[in-house]
Order: C-alpha cells, then structure tokens, then sequence
C-alpha cells in the first residue's frame, strides 16, 4: 500500500512510530531462517551488514545452504534434514520524495510506501547434498482464469496470463561431487526479478540483484543498470565452486513460470576471490550469449541475449573501520531482437562504490557513483551520485538513508519525476 503525504513533517511522524518500535521492541532481535539452522549470528556470514557477503558467507551459499549448526536433524536412510522448517518474514517499509514537478507522480508530493517490499523466504537443508530457497509473496494479485474454449470452466490450460506467481523465486541446488577443495554443483532455477545470474553468484557488485551493498542499485552496479543483473529467468545452472574461485555456465530463459523454451540461451560466469594482503577480494566477468527460442505469434522468432560486464570488489578495514570498495563496467551492444537493448545505440555503464563502517557493524556511510550511456539516440547520457548511510538496529534490521542526484542530457529537460530522490528505509529480517 502506498500513501501520498504532502510535507516532509508528515513523512517524519509517520515514521518515526513505527521506527520507535523496532527500536524499543524486543521481537526484531530474532535471527533469520539461516542463523536458525546454523545457530551464527548474522554477521558470521555478512560483512558489516546483511545481504553483503564475506568469505564465510560465500562458503555457505556454495554449498546450497546445507551446512548444519545446533538445530536439531532428523536422520534416517537416506534423510538428512532440519527438524523445523525455516522461514525468515523480509520486509521493506520506505518513504521516498522526489525533486519533480509531475502531478501524477506520487514520489513528487512525498509516498509512504509501506510495504515497499514483504516476502515469506524459506530455505535451507533439504538433505546432505541438496539445499533450496524459495521467496513467497505475502501480497499481490494472482493471474486471473479465462474460459478461452467458452464452456463455462476454467480448465488447466486456460490459467491466464501467469503475470504473478505466489512463488516470487525458487532454486533447488544439488552438490553432486568434490574433487579435493572444488565442487560440482548444479542448480534449478526460476526468479521474477533476479536475472540469469540468479542461481549461483557470490559477489556484492551487484551481478545478482539481491547482491547489493545499498538499496539503491541501479547507481552502484553496471549490471543492474544495464539490466543483465536482473529480470526473470528461469534456468539451469552448472557450477564448478573453490574457496578461491568460482564458475556458472547456465541454460536459461528471460522469462518465469510456465514457458515454452526450445532454445535457451546461455549465461557465462566467472570470478576469482583470492585473499590479498588481509583483504577479501574478488574479481569477475558476466557473459551472456545466444538466442533464446520461443514461439512469437507462430513466427519463431528468436530473441538474442547480448551483454558483459567487468567487475570487482575489496572488503577489508582502514584505520580499524570496515571498507568495502566495488566496481562493474560493462555494455550491451545495440541489435534488433536482443532481449537487453534493441536501442539506437550501444548501452555501457560504469558503477562505483565505497562503503566505510564508522562504527564497525553498526553505522556506514557510502558514496555511489555511475556514468552511463542509455543506448538512446539522443539523450544518452545518464550519470547519478548517491550518498547515504545506514544504521544497524540490530544484524537483522537496517535503517538506510540516500539520496540519489542525476545528470546528463537524459535529465534535460528534467523529466516529471524528477532528477533526484531521498529515500528513508527500513529493511528487516525477523
């Protein structure tokens, strides 16, 4: 639900209630689903705060969420799982305004967006070898039955559109041999919104939308500007994972749910995480290649999948303060059919960002930065600056505040909505 206000004051007290409970309440110090299996703190697997990953972190996703901790297993002949289902309530509660002079754009006057987000995320141990995640909408509206042979009965087959699903992402990954310290996995995958990079990525630079350091990403990460990094997909990865690198060549498709995919196109991961001098490094490419292959109006058209990206990140301290330092470059190049630019010209970004734990695990301030080429033919260029900071409540709940200032002749003349934005936000895990 999101509710208009007309003043700043108004946006402030509305807040303020419901940040004064998350203060002052004790039910926010629960752990998520995963500090439940394992019985770590949050902070074991995130650097300075969630969903940013360390080392740990990265570990533990690699092998599909199966490590085991304190809570209690039910073992048997082949059976090896929680003896509680875990479940983590996400939320994001939001309030933005914009610096735009459109009456119908509600972010002009000053918009509660309250959720912005919620979702019900369960995953972990399925057995020794096999994990999974599954993201379930709390909120929305279902695709709606049509009678399409005009008997009266909403028959299988005739499900409408399928334009939402209660199941907002889902991965089951399967570990199915090691060979010393590196794994082979394989992982089935089907997301709205997370891209082909959805089923297996460990980086924060933003190559997997849900792998941010900040909110805001499309300033931060040439991938998510780009959107290579984001979208749906559904798909099948092959993973080869090393503490000190990784590789994911999956099979997949820009689309979710029920889909008709006699080709699919292909999505080329590779990234080193090496341990430089106390920092926790890495250093990646994105591919993404091939022609995707679904029937268009009986045409068989197919549509192309065309893009890379360049990309690293550094976490480790300065003075006794937690640094995180990321970095993406990529383009997609202009061609008819291609799934990420059918545009004038060819799409490029560059995204950089710092981000300083001033008091370590607790409160950070950040500077985001992006220089870009829309792929427009006149208009193009699209650069923006955010700095923001945030505060830890507890490990499982952010208070983020950012503003987000843009430029270039894409802004020119400045566009209803706006050429900045602040947003003050929420973001919990319970």
């Amino acid at each position: 639900m999101n509710i208009r206000i007309s003043s700043w004051r108004g946006a402030v007290a509305a807040l303020a209630l419901a940040m004064g409970g998350l203060l002052l309440g004790s039910a926010a110090e629960a752990t998520p689903g995963f500090a439940r299996q394992t019985g770590m703190a949050c902070l074991a697997c995130h650097f300075q705060h969630y969903p940013t990953l360390n080392s740990f972190g990265r570990a533990f996703k690699a092998t599909g969420y199966t490590m085991r901790g304190v809570q209690p297993v039910i073992e048997g002949d082949n059976l090896s799982m929680p003896a509680d289902l875990n479940m983590t309530l996400v939320t994001k509660l939001r309030y933005q305004k914009s610096n735009g002079d459109g009456a119908n754009t509600a972010t002009n006057h000053g918009e509660i967006q309250w959720p912005d987000e919620a979702a019900l995320l369960l995953g972990g141990r399925v057995g020794e070898n096999v994990g999974f995640m599954l993201e379930h909408a709390t909120f929305g509206e279902a695709a709606v039955g049509e009678d399409t042979d005009g008997d009266g009965i909403i028959e299988d087959g005739e499900l409408g559109d399928g334009s939402f699903s209660l199941f907002n992402s889902f991965k089951v990954h399967f570990n199915l041999h090691d060979i010393g310290a590196t794994r082979l996995s394989t992982v089935l995958f089907s997301t709205d919104a997370g891209g082909a990079s959805y089923g297996f990525e460990l980086l924060n630079t933003g190559a997997q939308r849900f792998m941010r350091p900040i909110e805001e990403r499309s300033t931060m990460s040439a991938s998510q500007y780009l959107g290579l990094g984001n979208g749906e997909a559904t798909g099948l990865a092959f993973v080869l994972s090393n503490p000190g690198w990784f590789v994911n060549y999956s099979a997949w498709a820009p689309a979710f749910g029920n889909i008709e995919a006699p080709k699919f196109a292909s999505y080329l991961r590779a990234a080193l995480t090496p341990n430089l001098g106390g920092w926790d490094t890495g250093f990646g490419v994105q591919y993404f290649g091939g022609e995707y292959g679904a029937r268009v109006d009986g045409t068989g058209i197919l549509e192309k999948t065309e893009g890379w990206v360049l990309d690293a990140q550094a976490q480790g301290e300065m003075s006794g303060m937690p640094l995180g330092l990321y970095a993406s470059y990529g383009t997609v190049p202009t061609k008819a059919n291609n799934h990420f630019n059918s545009g004038a010209k060819d799409k490029k970004a560059l995204g950089l960002m710092a981000e300083l734990g001033v008091i370590p695990n607790k409160a950070n301030v950040y500077l985001a930065y992006r220089n870009a080429d829309n792929g427009a033919a006149s208009n193009n260029q699209d650069n923006a600056i955010t700095l923001g900071g945030s505060w830890m409540v507890y490990q499982n709940v952010k208070l983020e505040l950012f503003h987000t200032a843009k430029s270039g002749n894409a802004y020119s003349p400045k566009p209803a909505g706006g050429d900045a934005i602040t947003t003050l936000m929420i973001f919990a895990g319970f």
